[in-house]
């Protein structure tokens, strides 16, 4: 891969964006390379985590503008930033983000729509800039303005002001504040922490909370009934409970 670096270690997918000369700005390459690692992550059955940074200066910057204009032949189902973001919310395993430094506009979609933000205490900057060229957002309307309150998604959105992590902490859009140089070490310390339950409750409770977010109590509650007795009968069920009972730790198959 050329504007990504991709490996799965230990049930973990290790995702980062290498452009780092451009600011790991999301050009064609890279959508096509990460429409292949998405796919990789949502099937692949030895992933039960997924944990995505930047390299150099920036997580990203953004939608690669000097690619605007030119005739590019795109690949069938290589995914735009709608769709990264659609696959993303609708992925139903654990994701990470490690903010290490610039994350606009598109860079900051994506980092919205995974699960978990650490953030880069020096470095990280979010922001939604594209009002100060003339360009409309996706994910600051449709992600952002759903996080937090609207009167301040809308004053990020009119002025294209850039959130430091602090700032972006107090919004409660990032998880996380940690010092620059700690930033992966704290990322790696929270995956081995919750790589030790069980993959699949924790996929039907990400599942739960999204697809549930519209329903009624009534009918989210019994959404989650329903995944509970389906977690039951996995194998991984069993071996909680014998683990329990035999005073052990459990060894999960994620079945």
């Amino acid at each position: 891969m050329e504007a990504i670096k991709y490996e799965v270690k230990d049930k973990v997918a290790f995702v980062t964006l290498k452009r780092p000369d451009k600011f790991n700005a999301i050009n064609l390459q890279m959508r096509i390379e990460l429409t292949e690692v998405l796919h990789d992550i949502k099937y692949n059955p030895d992933i039960w985590v997924a944990v995505f940074t930047g390299e150099g200066k920036a997580f990203s910057s953004g939608d690669d503008l000097r690619e605007r204009g030119q005739k590019l032949e795109i690949p069938p189902g290589t995914m735009d930033a709608t769709d990264m973001y659609i696959f993303l919310r609708n992925l139903y395993k654990p994701t990470i983000c490690a903010i290490n430094g610039i994350c606009f506009a598109q860079g900051a979609g994506l980092a919205l729509a995974m699960d978990i933000r650490f953030a880069s205490q020096e470095k990280a900057q979010i922001g939604w800039p594209q009002v100060k060229v003339g360009i409309s957002s996706i994910s600051g309307p449709s992600l952002l303005s759903q996080m937090i309150p609207l009167n301040r998604a809308l004053e990020l959105l009119y002025t294209g002001r850039t959130l430091n992590a602090e700032e972006a902490d107090k919004l409660g859009i990032i998880n996380r504040v940690v010092p620059h140089e700690n930033l992966m070490n704290e990322v790696n310390q929270f995956v081995a922490q919750i790589i030790k339950n069980a993959p699949i409750p924790m996929r039907f409770n990400k599942e739960v909370a999204l697809r549930g977010a519209n329903m009624s109590l009534e009918d989210r509650s019994m959404f989650g009934k329903g995944k509970i007795l389906e977690s039951r009968q996995t194998q991984d069920s069993k071996e909680g409970v014998a683990a329990f009972l035999e005073k052990r730790e459990p060894v999960w198959k994620g079945c």
